[in-house]
């Protein structure tokens, strides 16, 4: 990884590891990929104000949820990363802990929160996607207390799936459907051919083995999570599950205030900004241009965390000067290890945080807890505005 100097490179080389199918599920969105474009442009959009003589080292470590973190970012839950590389849950596990940020596993993971809590130290999360009866949630929240996970995610944006054409189009559906097209491509690509399809034993969403049985195939797993989904999952459902965790618990696909509000209301700790990396609804607007708004309406107490977009350690750095004390790293670690397995997703976060770092120094800030709204470069009209008019 040593040529890799940001996250792109770490993109280009899991193009050209992965075949076709497998790179478009990682890098693809619902319908024309507005918001997933819109993500990224959102953070470009937005300036820094640059201060001189501001000292010579920034500490990144960040209190989130009572956890002291080497750097304000995670590894969020992202689901089905056996299919990029072996065990690729717990590579992403290990490289966080090694690196002395936060890890969340998700439902739809390869390996079981299990085997990842017996394999990986440090605080892990655990995120919900609340499907089936509330039986089913219940077992899950049961078994990620036992493990050792210390804070519940609850995933609210997918009550539905999204549209994402690029997997219409290669028939990709939570599991590989084998076609003339895909073997071809999968024999371009012998390196993932030989590790992940020719392997021991192909992913499976391995939380869900115990609805099904040991024996469930993967594509009988993955026919289980759509038949699982709850689109009528209500705010007393959220209340309901408060009730059955008491441990921190975060709401995730929060895009307005007066949801945040609500969450709040009924007993979140914290809301995650999230639009599923515009993989869900198509035309939501930028994470980060909703977050400000957000943060500024619930109280102190509240923890604001944001994902969607974010491939440099400036993209954090305006995070958390617009209100967020934290970010989650979906496709910019996943990139990583994609294109190298463990090694991958350690040189993802070196860059961030060394990007971050630098980002810090040259604005004059030496902590994360320097960090606010003075950071950010206003257009010169709203300044104007906000001062009286001369007569």
């Amino acid at each position: 990884m040593k040529r890799a100097v940001n996250i792109e490179d770490l993109r280009r080389r899991a193009r050209s590891r992965l075949p076709r199918v497998v790179f478009d599920y990682l890098d693809g969105a619902a319908e024309d990929e507005i918001t997933l474009t819109a993500n990224r442009r959102g953070f470009q959009s937005i300036q820094l104000v640059p201060r001189i003589l501001g000292g010579g080292t920034a500490d990144l470590s960040t209190q989130i949820l009572g956890h002291r973190y080497a750097a304000p970012f995670l590894i969020g839950p992202t689901g089905l990363n056996g299919i990029y590389w072996p065990q690729g849950d717990l590579h992403l596990a290990r490289a966080a802990a090694d690196a002395g940020v936060g890890f969340a596993l998700s439902t739809a993971s390869n390996m079981s929160m299990e085997a990842i809590s017996a394999q990986v130290d440090g605080p892990k999360w655990f995120q919900l996607y609340p499907w089936g009866k509330p039986d089913f949630s219940k077992s899950l929240l049961d078994r990620a207390r036992a493990a050792g996970y210390s804070a519940l995610i609850i995933t609210l944006d997918s009550l539905v799936g999204g549209k994402r054409e690029r997997d219409l189009r290669h028939g990709f559906s939570h599991e590989i459907r084998m076609s003339a097209p895909v073997v071809l491509d999968g024999l371009m690509h012998p390196g993932w051919l030989a590790s992940v399809w020719l392997g021991r034993s192909r992913p499976r969403f391995e939380n869900l083995v115990a609805f099904l049985g040991d024996g469930a195939s993967d594509k009988e797993l993955a026919d289980f999570t759509r038949s699982q989904r709850n689109p009528h999952f209500s705010w007393e459902d959220v209340r309901r599950i408060r009730r059955q965790w008491d441990g921190p618990l975060l709401i995730k696909g929060v895009m307005c205030a007066e949801d945040a509000l609500r969450a709040r209301q009924e007993g979140a700790d914290g809301v995650i900004i999230s639009n599923h990396g515009g993989r869900q609804l198509d035309g939501a607007p930028a994470t980060i241009s909703v977050l400000e708004e957000i943060a500024g309406c619930l109280d102190d107490g509240a923890t604001v965390l944001l994902d969607g977009g974010i491939r440099r350690g400036s993209d954090v750095v305006k995070a958390l000067a617009l209100g967020a004390q934290g970010v989650l790293l979906g496709r910019a670690t996943l990139y990583g290890l994609a294109a190298g397995g463990y090694d991958g997703v350690a040189r993802a976060l070196s860059m961030l945080a060394d990007e971050m770092q630098r980002t810090m120094i040259f604005t004059g800030c030496g902590s994360t807890d320097d960090l606010g709204p003075h950071n950010i470069a206003r257009p010169c009209r709203e300044r104007d505005r906000a001062s009286p008019e001369r007569e």
